[in-house]
């Protein structure tokens, strides 16, 4: 009789906690991951697909970017079944009760990058504040020098400094604060803005390199990610391609690298996946950041 009651007691107790689950509607239907990189085993010096099946899929996920806390990773998505249904969505992934859960944010804007500090997610030429509440603001314009400038990608160092493209130009350029100021944009040197389409830099918060995607005939494909190191005297050591590990004969670009220094993400178009595809598919690759530093010029 007591085993009874007791079979009794713990139905009811499994009942409650599944009505409980089923009613909270903040909880999302996701898959459930342990510790950082949504619990994704960290690649070596070959990429690999970042979160297959979860952040990598069928459709186009592009321009991923973790927060400083390595808790929040903000992405594009390209969501829809049908090509008349698809539409590419703002993502996020937040560690929240011990489980990773995505929701949509809104439809795309911009591509994100978050400066070193964590307090502004900029989105092109417009940008979120981090709020006291931990929320991000409403979108707001960035600064007025550079308001014309039609903005894909912008990243910030720690200092300050901008860098960012322009849509059709096929050049980079930056603006640094001096004397508190933010100065007029101004064109990279022909070492970062020789070939064509010159895009999505991204630039270490200690300023000691860059990175972006351009085309030049040296390269290996249809676009090429490229990194250029600080030189002692301020300027900028020539492009270094970063070699046939992370670039292929297809395109690979919006390289950034994780808060903690340690990994490289970027795009890679990767063909056709299904045959009712009408563009090509791109996904989220990630590789060691050591990458970086095998190529810097030695002193």
């Amino acid at each position: 009789m007591k085993i009874d009651r007791l079979i009794l007691s713990v139905f009811v107790m499994v009942l409650i906690s599944c009505k409980n689950k089923s009613s909270n509607s903040d909880e999302i239907d996701s898959p459930t991951f342990e510790n950082v990189y949504l619990g994704q085993k960290p690649p070596g010096l070959i990429p690999e697909p970042f979160a297959p099946g979860i952040v990598s899929t069928d459709n186009w996920e592009i321009s991923g970017v973790f927060t400083p806390n390595l808790k929040e990773f903000y992405f594009i998505r390209e969501v829809g079944e049908t090509e008349e249904e698809k539409a590419m969505k703002f993502m996020v992934y937040r560690y929240l009760d011990n489980k990773w859960q995505d929701s949509i944010i809104s439809p795309r804007v911009g591509e994100p990058l978050i400066s070193s500090d964590g307090k502004i997610m900029h989105l092109g030429r417009k940008y979120k504040e981090r709020m006291e509440n931990g929320d991000w603001s409403e979108i707001k314009n960035l600064h007025s020098i550079i308001d014309s400038i039609p903005i894909m990608q912008l990243s910030s160092s720690a200092s300050g400094t901008y860098v960012f493209d322009a849509m059709g130009e096929g050049v980079l350029r930056y603006s640094r604060i001096i004397d508190g100021k933010r100065e007029e944009p101004k064109l990279f040197g022909e070492e970062i803005n020789a070939g064509t389409a010159n895009a999505h830099p991204f630039i270490a918060p200690d300023e000691s390199y860059i990175l972006w995607d351009g085309r030049r005939e040296s390269g290996y494909g249809n676009a090429d990610i490229y990194v250029s190191f600080r030189q002692y005297d301020g300027s900028w050591s020539e492009a270094i391609n970063l070699g046939d590990k992370i670039n292929t004969a297809s395109s690979e670009n919006g390289a950034r690298v994780t808060p903690d220094g340690k990994y490289l993400f970027f795009n890679r178009n990767v063909g056709k996946v299904k045959s009712t595809d009408k563009y090509d598919d791109v996904n989220m690759f990630w590789v060691d950041a050591k990458v970086i530093e095998t190529l810097k010029p030695k002193e």
